[in-house]
């Protein structure tokens, strides 16, 4: 019997799928658990338009994050942090990703998740970085930090 899983069922199929399975195993487990529906012309129909929607959805996401990305890396883009350091231009403390991304909507309105900033360790010292932004799986943006003194 073909069906589509409406669900991911482990070693059998994920959310989205088509596929021949036992009648019995189909009837007595998937459909009657709401795992899975019978593949029928409408729901082979209405499987077509989810997809395309979530393609069409996903298209938008990927242009918005490339706005985003451009947006990130424009030259005048530098975000500012003032923090206490001594005269070796080491800091007292550090700069973590949570602060870039607070300092980063501040000033230009552009609200970054902390999770998604690629900073292996916190910044301990004045003056320029570049850090990653992960926007979405396989778009990168990378902005330039500066690390200044605070009097």
């Amino acid at each position: 019997m073909k069906v589509i899983f409406t669900q991911d069922v482990r070693g059998h199929g994920k959310r989205g799928e088509v596929k021949n399975v036992p009648d019995g195993f189909a009837q007595n487990f998937l459909i009657k658990q709401g795992k899975a529906k019978p593949a029928t012309s409408g729901a082979m129909n209405e499987l077509a338009a989810q997809k395309r929607a979530e393609d069409k959805q996903k298209a938008a996401e990927l242009a918005q994050a490339q706005q985003l990305k451009a947006k990130l890396e424009n030259d005048k883009t530098i975000v500012e942090i003032k923090s206490k350091a001594g005269t070796d231009g080491r800091l007292f403390g550090s700069v973590p990703s949570k602060q870039i991304a607070q300092a980063l909507e501040k000033q230009y309105g552009i609200k970054v998740d902390k999770r998604k900033i690629d900073l292996p360790e916190p910044i301990r010292a004045l003056g320029y970085r570049n850090v990653d932004v992960q926007l979405l799986p396989g778009v990168v943006a990378t902005i330039r930090v500066h690390i200044g003194e605070n009097n």
